[in-house]
C-alpha cells in the first residue's frame, strides 16, 4: 500500500465512508487486495489513526533556498556558469517543506562534500494525519 492509498483510506474513514467505498476510489492496479481490516480495526471510534501506524511512512522533504521569476528570454539565455539571483537574501533562513506544507526553517551547512540543513525553527507542529496534508 503506498502513501496515497493510505491517505485516501484515512480521508475516507474521517469522512465516514465505509472502507469498501474508499477501496473503489483507489487505483485499479492495487496489488495488495482489498483486505483493510487491520487498518479498519486500528482506527479508533473517533476516526483517528494511531501514530504507530504512521511512523514508518516516508514523506517527501524539500529544501527551498529561494525563488525568482524570469522571462522566457532570460531562461533561454541561461548556460553553464550563469547565476540566477534569488529573492531571498544571503543569510536568511531557508524553508523546509514536508510534502506541500512549510514545516520548518533552517540554515545551509556543509557536511564533508555534501550540503545539509540545520533546523533552526519548527513552524508547524503537525503530526499524524494532519502532517500528510
Amino acid at each position: 500500500m503506498n502513501q496515497d492509498e493510505i491517505a485516501a483510506l484515512i480521508a475516507a474513514k474521517n469522512a465516514g465512508l465505509p472502507l469498501q467505498d474508499a477501496d473503489t476510489q483507489m487505483s485499479s492496479n492495487d496489488d495488495y487486495g482489498s483486505d483493510y481490516s487491520e487498518l479498519d480495526n486500528a482506527i479508533g471510534a473517533n476516526g483517528e489513526v494511531p501514530m504507530s501506524m504512521l511512523m514508518d511512512l516516508t514523506l517527501p522533504v524539500a529544501i527551498e533556498l529561494g525563488r525568482t521569476t524570469m522571462s522566457v528570454q532570460e531562461i533561454l539565455q541561461l548556460g553553464r556558469g550563469s547565476v540566477v539571483q534569488l529573492e531571498r537574501l544571503a543569510g536568511e533562513p531557508i524553508d523546509i517543506y514536508v510534502g506541500e506544507r512549510r514545516f520548518a526553517e533552517g540554515e545551509v551547512v556543509v557536511l564533508g562534500e555534501n550540503f545539509g540543513v540545520r533546523v533552526t525553527r519548527i513552524i508547524s507542529r503537525a503530526s499524524g494525519p494532519e502532517l500528510l496534508g
